[in-house]
């Protein structure tokens, strides 16, 4: 099935859809990769506020590369997603505290991310490694750009408006669907096959 959301994702939109859909997503989405994420539940323990809202968004695992220009105005280079398994050990924390509505990056998360997914509403969107221009060309307006100078461009917060960004691919539902770790159980399955076939 495909989807066309529109943030702030309503929770039954979010719980509808299904591992292997395709989704695109039009409203608000937010930078964030390891400094932001540690950054975000740090204030979240010490009870302050971070400073935009991450709820019914979605979090864009995400380095750009950005140039403002000639008026001074943010713009998007390029906005390839990246390696999602580096925010893993802290995703579930994330979750429970901000409450997105979609993570969106590549090559899939394990099952604390799953768990937390299932839990509190969330979906993980994969989209494709290497379409960092396809990406930039679904974001329409830079709206803000936070901890710039205590982290710098591919660690801090940047805030996009998108319009129907994407493709991306459903691989983590709420219903303890993770298609990348079901892919790795089958490819370990036949290895195991092979190595027996090749010894006996």
């Amino acid at each position: 099935m495909e989807y066309h959301l529109k943030t702030p994702v309503p929770d039954e939109d979010i719980r509808k859809l299904k591992a292997g859909d395709l989704i695109y997503i039009t409203g608000t989405i937010i930078t964030a990769r390891d400094e932001a994420h540690l950054k975000a539940l740090e204030l979240h323990d010490e009870g302050k506020e971070t400073p935009v809202s991450f709820a019914g968004r979605g979090v864009f695992h995400c380095g750009p590369i950005m140039k403002k220009d000639e008026a001074g105005k943010w713009q998007v280079v390029a906005a390839g997603p990246t390696t999602s398994a580096r925010m893993e050990i802290f995703q579930d924390d994330f979750i429970e505290a901000f409450k997105p509505a979609l993570i969106i990056g590549k090559g899939g998360m394990g099952a604390r991310t799953s768990k937390a997914c299932i839990e509190y509403g969330c979906v993980y969107g994969a989209f494709t490694g290497g379409a960092a221009l396809l990406a930039a060309r679904g974001i329409k307006e830079v709206t803000d750009v936070f901890w710039l100078d205590e982290f710098g461009m591919p660690e801090c917060l940047w805030v996009y408006e998108v319009d129907d960004f994407g493709p991306m691919i459903v691989t983590i539902d709420t219903h303890g669907a993770n298609l990348t770790a079901d892919i790795a159980v089958k490819i370990n399955k036949n290895r195991d096959r092979i190595i027996e076939e090749m010894e006996a």
